[in-house]
Parts: structure tokens; sequence; C-alpha cells
């Protein structure tokens, strides 16, 4: 029943703003549909701490302690997001960037947009993941291009060819993974692309057809995770569209789209009895990670900036997983967590500082800690947290990262130590005369956020680090 009033909410947020989302009024009504998402989001992790995975709706949905806690988190997200996008919103509007029918679009793709990205969470077959995700990825084409400027048409074309081209490789792995399933699984063909069925049978899965199928799911939603080389939309959405989607693509999609390559991970290493696909993955997040903190430094687009940032988290993340074992799953998973409500709270502030300056070139903003100090404080913290300083938990996550990859990748250490120190000296190089130099940004979601993500690097909750625990032990095939 959780499932059904969780999938249910923002579906029919994106019929009703489809109708009326251009009223005065539709701000609160998009923030009371996030708001109950989220209160249906609370209500299913419940019940998994009480009761432990289940399935519903005839086995095509699935919910265990790793896919609940990205629930959670994207509903929590998804709100307050929401409650960021309505001064943002009205802002925009009376400065005659958007019309009203633009308000009504803007209204219902957010809806289905956190709606696409739920199915593709709570989803046990693959099948739907991919079509989840293709959905996601329409509707976000459709909020990147929200101002119909030639920029952003040209950012959402780039962003709807790309991930077309990626989500297309993605499909193809599917049906590599259908047809080494149905072979396995018989008479029950219909159901051979349900994640639990594929994960009970992945010893006996053809390893020679799941090699090639995973080579094509990581292409595929690699792409979606914004992995380079694969990462050339990223910048572009994030600059283009309205600030909070650019939050909710770093803070959310990235999230989806690198939790169906995990999935995929454990049933190809588990077909395969071999390291290849967490190496694989090793190799995409080093060289994500490597090559952003380096572009990082040409840069002159705040939200660019950030964008550039995000993929080399997703990068750090990547390779987490791809070390793989319940400590570097454990911190993979931390990783997500703060690096979501970090990089959204930064989004947040970012939106209000480009507001007031007009402009979103970093030269052009300064002052911010003299003009809106709790933007610029916001904007000064999210930054400091962001590049790992204690005791955010960006630094408890990246920490256990690097002593596990000390201990089993001693060669891979002193890389990421170089990039993370580039990315360091890049963002604060670029955030600091910004916010006290000489002019723009504000609010209450920056700091939630950041407040989030300061407790979990001095303590996690016990609740929290069961989730993570379980689900580390579920990715590690243990």
């Amino acid at each position: 029943m959780e499932l059904i009033v969780l999938l249910a909410i923002p579906l029919a947020g994106a019929a009703w703003a489809a109708v009326l989302g251009e009223r005065p009024y539709a701000p609160e009504a998009n923030t009371a549909f996030s708001f109950a998402t989220l209160i249906a989001a609370a209500a299913l992790a419940m019940r998994v701490i009480g009761e432990g995975s289940f399935s519903a709706a005839d086995e095509q949905f699935f919910i265990d302690p790793f896919n609940v806690f990205l629930v959670t988190l994207t509903a929590f997200v998804g709100f307050t997001t929401s409650l960021f996008s309505r001064p943002y919103m009205r802002i925009e509007f009376e400065h005659g960037r958007i019309k009203p029918r633009q308000l009504r679009l803007y209204h219902s793709m957010y809806q289905l947009f956190v709606a696409a990205m739920l199915i593709a969470l709570t989803s046990n077959n693959m099948g739907l993941v991919w079509v989840a995700m293709e959905a996601a990825t329409l509707s976000t084409v459709l909020l990147v291009t929200l101002y119909r400027t030639p920029a952003s048409l040209e950012a959402g074309w780039k962003y709807f060819i790309l991930c077309g081209v990626g989500i297309a490789q993605a499909l193809f792995g599917t049906i590599l993974l259908y047809f080494a399933a149905e072979k396995v699984l018989g008479g029950e063909g219909m159901t051979a692309l349900l994640w639990t069925h594929l994960n009970a049978v992945k010893g006996s899965l053809e390893p020679a057809v799941l090699s090639l199928a995973f080579v094509f799911l990581l292409v595929g939603y690699g792409t979606k995770v914004g992995l380079v080389p694969l990462h050339n939309w990223l910048p572009d959405a994030h600059a283009e569209g309205p600030t909070p989607i650019s939050a909710v693509l770093s803070g959310l999609l990235l999230n989806v789209a690198a939790y169906a390559v995990v999935r995929c991970k454990v049933l190809v290493e588990g077909s395969l009895g071999s390291p290849l696909p967490g190496r694989m993955l090793m190799a995409f997040g080093l060289f994500s990670v490597v090559v952003a903190s380096f572009f990082l430094w040409r840069q002159r687009d705040i939200k660019r900036l950030f964008a550039y940032s995000s993929i080399e988290h997703m990068g750090i993340i990547t390779f987490a997983f791809g070390m793989g074992g319940p400590v570097a799953n454990f911190a993979a998973l931390l990783h997500m967590t703060v690096h979501s409500l970090t990089k959204s709270a930064i989004f947040f502030a970012v939106g209000h500082a480009a507001q007031k300056a007009g402009t979103q070139v970093m030269d052009d903003i300064r002052g911010l800690i003299t003009l809106s100090p709790t933007v610029g404080w916001g904007l000064m913290l999210g930054a400091l947290a962001i590049l790992g300083l204690p005791p955010f938990g960006v630094f408890a996550s990246e920490f256990l990262i690097l002593t596990t990859a000390m201990r089993d990748h001693p060669w891979a250490t002193p890389i990421l130590l170089l990039a993370l120190g580039v990315a360091f000296a890049a963002i604060f190089g670029r955030v600091q005369p910004m916010v006290f130099g000489e002019t723009s940004a504000k609010r209450l979601p920056v700091f939630a956020h950041l407040g989030l993500v300061l407790m979990l690097g001095v303590f996690i909750p016990p609740s929290l680090a069961e989730w993570f625990r379980l689900a580390a032990q579920l990715i590690a095939g243990s």
C-alpha cells in the first residue's frame, strides 16, 4: 500500500499541474505534493525497517535497504527543492523570463521527473528501470529547455541526443541480459528481467553474454551518471536550465543512474566470478575524478563549475562501488547521501546569488557576505563541505574511500589525492572572492542540507548506518 501511494502522489501531482500549474497557488501545491511524497517514502522506509525486504505488484516492484534509502533521499531532496523553487520561480516569472504556460510545464514535469526516479528505484524489472530512466530523461529535457533561449535549446538538444544514445546502449544491454536469463529461467521467460530472479540464478547465467551486456549497460547508464568521457551533456544542462533543476539533476538523477549500474554490477560479478566489472567501474570513476578536477579550472559560469564538481564526485562514488566490499560500499552510500544534500544546497545558494547579480559569470558576482550574509555563508559553507573539510560528512566518506584504496589499491591513492587537491584549489579559489569580494545571493533549504551533512560528519544515526550496512552487504553479494 505504501508503495502504491508513493508512486501515485507525484503522478497525480503531474496530472494536476498539467492543467492548473500556472495558477498563483501552484508553487504551494507543488510543495504539498512533494511533502506528501516524502511522508509516503518515510512510511515505506519504516515498513522495510520493521519487516525487511518485500516485493509488490506480482514482483514487478522490490524494496530492500539499498533502494529504500535512495527513495527516502530522493523524496527529501525533491521536497526541499520544491521549497526553494517557490520563491525562485516566482522571481523568474516576475522578471519575465518565463510565461504562465512555462510555469505549468515546469510544475508538471517536476512531479513527473520525481515519479520517474521513484519508479526506477523501486522497480524489480530491469526493463521497467530502463523505461523509467527514459521518462526521466524526456521530462528533464523539457525542464532544461524551459527558458527557450538559443543556449538552453542547444543544451537540451545535446542532453537529449547524448543521453538518448546512452539509453539506447542500456536498452541493448538489457536485451542481452534477458537473452542470458531466459535460457536459465526457461518457462519463466516473462519474469526473466526481474532482478530478484536474476540475482538468484546469477551463477548460472552465461558469462560471455553477461560481460557484453555489462559493457553496454555501463556505457548507457554511465552516460546518465556523467562519467567521463560520457559527460558532455551535464555542464550545459546544469548551466542553462532553471537552478532547481540543476539541484535535482546533481542531487538525484545521477544517483538513480548509479543505482542502476550497481544493480547490474552485482549480477555480472556473480556470473563471472571475477572482479572485472568492479575494475571497470574503478577505471571510469578514477578517470572521471581526474578529468573533472582539471576542468574545474577552466570554468567561468558558476553553475558549470559545480556541474563539473558533480562529475568529480560521481567518479568518487563509482570508484568506491568498483572497489567493492562492505567498507567501500558503505563509504559510497554515505558519499551519495552527503553529495546529494551538499550539492543541492550549493545550487540553492547559487540560484539566489545569480538572481541578485543578474548573471552566472563568477567574475561578476562579488561581496555576497555583505549584500546577503545568509546566502554568502551558505555558499561558503557549501563549498567547504563539498571540498571535504572536516567535520562535514563529505570528509568522512572520502576518508573511508581513501583508506580503503590505500589498503586494497595503493596505486590509486596518490591519483585520488592529486585530483582532490586540484579540485579544492579550483573551487575555493573561485568561491572565496565571490563571497568576500564586493557584491550578490539566501535560505532554509541551504542550511537544512548543510546541517545534515555536518551531522553525518560527526554522527551517523544507527538506523541510517544499519541501512548502509545492509545495502553494502547486498551489493557485495554477501
